[in-house]
Order: C-alpha cells, then sequence, then structure tokens
C-alpha cells in the first residue's frame, strides 16, 4: 500500500480573513433575524394594544391657533399636538413692531410653555407679577387653541 501524504499549507492571512467574514456573516443572519423575526411583531402590536386601552385620546393631531388682537397689530398662538402630548406652542405672524412695543411677550411664552410641556397641562400655571395680564392674555390663547384640538364626544 502506497499512502501519499499530502501536505496543505494555510496562509495566515487567509484564515485570519476567512474567520472575519465568517463572524461577519454571522453577526448579519443575526441582525436580520432580530429585525424581521415574527417576535418583533407580537411585543410591538402587543405594546400598542396596550397603550390603546389604558388611555383615551385627549387631543386630535394637528397645528391649532388663536389669533390675539393687540391694539391695531394682530399675531397668533400656535399648538401643535398629538394624541397625548402638547408639542409646540409658539407665537406666529408676530411682527417686529408688535415686538418692539410689547417686549414681554416671548419670553413670557416661553416660561408658560416650558411648564405646560412638562406637566402637559394649563393648570396650576405660575407667573411672576410684572408679567401677570401678558402671562394671563396668553395662556387663555393657548386654552383656546387646546379646546379646538378637543376630540368630539
Amino acid at each position: 500500500m502506497s499512502s501519499k501524504t499530502k501536505i496543505v499549507v494555510l496562509h495566515m492571512k487567509e484564515v485570519i480573513y476567512t474567520a472575519i467574514f465568517l463572524v461577519l456573516a454571522i453577526l448579519m443572519i443575526a441582525l436580520l433575524v432580530m429585525m424581521f423575526g415574527p417576535g418583533k411583531e407580537q411585543s410591538t402590536d402587543t405594546a400598542s394594544t396596550a397603550a390603546e386601552t389604558s388611555e383615551p385620546d385627549r387631543y386630535v393631531a394637528g397645528v391649532y391657533t388663536t389669533a390675539i388682537e393687540l391694539g391695531d397689530s394682530s399675531f397668533d398662538v400656535q399648538v401643535t399636538v398629538d394624541t397625548n402630548h402638547i408639542n409646540a406652542i409658539e407665537l406666529v405672524n408676530l411682527s417686529e413692531t408688535t415686538t418692539a412695543m410689547y417686549p414681554l411677550m416671548e419670553p413670557t411664552l416661553e416660561s408658560l410653555a416650558s411648564q405646560i410641556y412638562a406637566s402637559q397641562s394649563t393648570e396650576n400655571i405660575t407667573y411672576e407679577d410684572e408679567n401677570k395680564y401678558t402671562s394671563m392674555l396668553l395662556l387663555e390663547a393657548i386654552k383656546s387653541a387646546l379646546a379646538k384640538a378637543a376630540p368630539e364626544s
């Protein structure tokens, strides 16, 4: 019996490259299974169903405005909401003249908006005595815009 000995020569670079590609292929397959596997769909469906049943919608999602007239100038308070959150409150169509005549409008709105974002409500909002009337005017405009956003029952 003649047995021929075969010698296989492996270069270290080739072994390393092959190992790296195998690890990357395994990671890619695991990532695809995690992204598109059936477990992902079931968990998101269950979470969204639980969220829908636990809390009714507070608002109809959208952008709502209320006009404010001061003297001969007018501008709008714009409130952006989704179904359960107040996302943005800002002044729109505010001219430079109005800004110069009523310099407390923007800082007062920022102060009110930060409190409203934190509590997601217009209840128990505090303001300084020096900004009392400006704050009351803006707060009423915000409440009016939120009333427009309320779902009809």
